[in-house]
C-alpha cells in the first residue's frame, strides 16, 4: 500500500510541475521521459545493486577520511576541541571545510576540475538532449555551488536569452556544494547524500523542463569560454600560493556563515516558538509546518504517524536550512526506518531555502542586465518551486527503492 502512495506521490509533483508550466504546449516530453527513466534507473542502480551500494559508500567513505585528515590540522591548533569524547557540530562538520575547499580549488586551478565538468557536461547533453551549456552547468553546481556556478558563467549569461537564465537560476535552487559534502556525511547517511547529488541534477532539468520549456536552437546551442568574464579581459593567472591564500580565506568565511545561519535560525525559531506557545502550548513553528507539509510527507509512503513528524523536518529546511534539520535528527537516525532515513537524508541534501532564494538574486544582479535580472525576480516564486519539487522528486524516487 505505502509502495503505491509512493508512486502516486511522484506522479502528484511532476503534475504540480505541469500545472504551473509557462507553456504547457512547448514542453519537451520526449527529453523530460528520457531523464525521468534515467534518474529511476540510476535510484534503481544506487541502492539495489551491490557495485552501485559499493560506489556510493566508497564516496561517502571518501569524504569521511578527508574530514579525518582534517581532524590532524584541527588538532595541531585547537587540540582540546578534537581529543574529546563528542565533538561539536562547528568541530566535527565545519572545520573539515579548511581542507575540503582548497583542496578542490586546487583541482581547479591545475585544470582537473574543468575537465571533469567538460566531460561530464558533455555526456549529460548527448544522453538528456539537453543544451550543452544547461549541462555543463548542472555539473558545474554539482561540484562549485550555485553562486558559484553563476559567477563563472558571466559572460554565458549575458549572452543567453533571459528565458534561459530563467531555467539557471531555476536550477540553482537544487544543488549542494562539492566541499561540503563531508559536512553532511558526518550529521547523515552518506550513502544516501551522494545518491542525492546526481538525482537532484538530473530532476532539476526535468522540472525546470516542466515549469519554463525553452527551446534552443542549433545556433543558440553555443558555450561561452567557461571562467571568462563579461568585459572579455584576459587576466594573468593568480599565483599558486597567493591563489591557495585566498581559498583558506574563503572556507574560513564559508565556515562563519554556515555557523552563523544555523546560530540565528535556530534561535529566531526558538524565539516564534515561545510567542506562539503564548497563545496555545501546542503551537509551535515545527508544528505549524508540520501541517502544512503534511499531504506531501504522506505522499512519500510514510504512515500518519512518521508522515507528520517528517513535514515537519521538510518544513524546517525550507524556511531555515538543511543544516538545522540535520543537527536535529542526526542523532536519532537509526531509530528511524530504513525508508524514512532514506527520503529524510535525500530531501535534505540541496540548498533549497528562502534564504538561497536572495543569495541567487543577488548574485544575477551582479552579472546580468536589469532587465534580465528584473525578470528573475518577478520569479522567485518559480525558483521555489522548482528547488521544492526537485526535493519532492529525488526523496519519492529514492523511496521507491528503500523500505
Amino acid at each position: 500500500m505505502y509502495l503505491l502512495i509512493n508512486i502516486f506521490g511522484v506522479l502528484v509533483f511532476l503534475g504540480i510541475a505541469f500545472l504551473f508550466s509557462k507553456k504547457k504546449k512547448e514542453i519537451n516530453w520526449r527529453s523530460v521521459g528520457t531523464l525521468i527513466v534515467i534518474n529511476f534507473v540510476l535510484a534503481w542502480f544506487l541502492t539495489q545493486f551491490p557495485i552501485g551500494r559499493e560506489i556510493v559508500q566508497a564516496a561517502a567513505s571518501g569524504f569521511t577520511w578527508l574530514a579525518d585528515v582534517a581532524y590532524i590540522g584541527i588538532a595541531f591548533a585547537l587540540p582540546s576541541w578534537v581529543h574529546v569524547q563528542n565533538m561539536d557540530f562547528v568541530t566535527s562538520a565545519l572545520l573539515p571545510i579548511l581542507l575540503v575547499v582548497p583542496m578542490f580549488d586546487i583541482l581547479t586551478y591545475i585544470g582537473v576540475l574543468p575537465w571533469i565538468i567538460k566531460w561530464i557536461g558533455r555526456g549529460l547533453s548527448f544522453v538528456s538532449g539537453q543544451p550543452k551549456f544547461e549541462s555543463f552547468f548542472a555539473v558545474e553546481m554539482m561540484f562549485l555551488g550555485n553562486t558559484e556556478a553563476l559567477a563563472v558563467s558571466s559572460l554565458q549569461l549575458s549572452r543567453m536569452r533571459v528565458e534561459r537564465d530563467l531555467t539557471l537560476a531555476m536550477m540553482s535552487m537544487s544543488c549542494i556544494t562539492a566541499s561540503i559534502v563531508g559536512a553532511y556525511t558526518k550529521m547523515m547517511p552518506g550513502e544516501y547524500i551522494l545518491t542525492a547529488i546526481p538525482l537532484n541534477i538530473i530532476n532539476a532539468f526535468i522540472v525546470t523542463n516542466i515549469l519554463n520549456p525553452v527551446k534552443v536552437v542549433p545556433e543558440e546551442d553555443t558555450i561561452a569560454k567557461i571562467g571568462a568574464s563579461a568585459d572579455n579581459v584576459r587576466r594573468e593567472r593568480e599565483p599558486f600560493f597567493s591563489f591557495l591564500g585566498n581559498s583558506i580565506l574563503g572556507a574560513g568565511k564559508l565556515i562563519l556563515i554556515i555557523a552563523a545561519n544555523v546560530i540565528a535560525f535556530v534561535a529566531l525559531a526558538a524565539l516564534i516558538d515561545k510567542i506562539l506557545m503564548l497563545v496555545d502550548p501546542w503551537l509551535t513553528l515545527s508544528h505549524i509546518l508540520g501541517v502544512i507539509m503534511f499531504p506531501f510527507a504522506w505522499l512519500m509512503g510514510l504512515p500518519m504517524t512518521e508522515a507528520f513528524q517528517f513535514a515537519q523536518y521538510m518544513g524546517t529546511k525550507l524556511v531555515m536550512n538543511e543544516f538545522v534539520v540535520m543537527i536535529g535528527v542526526g542523532p536519532i537516525m537509526d531509530t528511524f526506518s530504513p525508508h524514512f532515513q532514506a527520503i529524510l537524508t535525500v530531501f535534505v541534501t540541496s540548498f533549497a531555502n528562502f534564504s538561497t532564494l536572495g543569495m541567487i538574486i543577488g548574485a544575477f544582479k551582479g552579472l546580468v542586465s536589469d532587465e534580465k535580472n528584473e525578470t528573475v525576480a518577478k520569479n522567485v516564486g518559480y525558483l521555489l518551486l522548482s528547488g521544492v519539487l526537485v526535493s519532492f522528486l529525488s526523496a519519492g524516487i529514492v523511496g521507491l527503492f528503500v523500505w
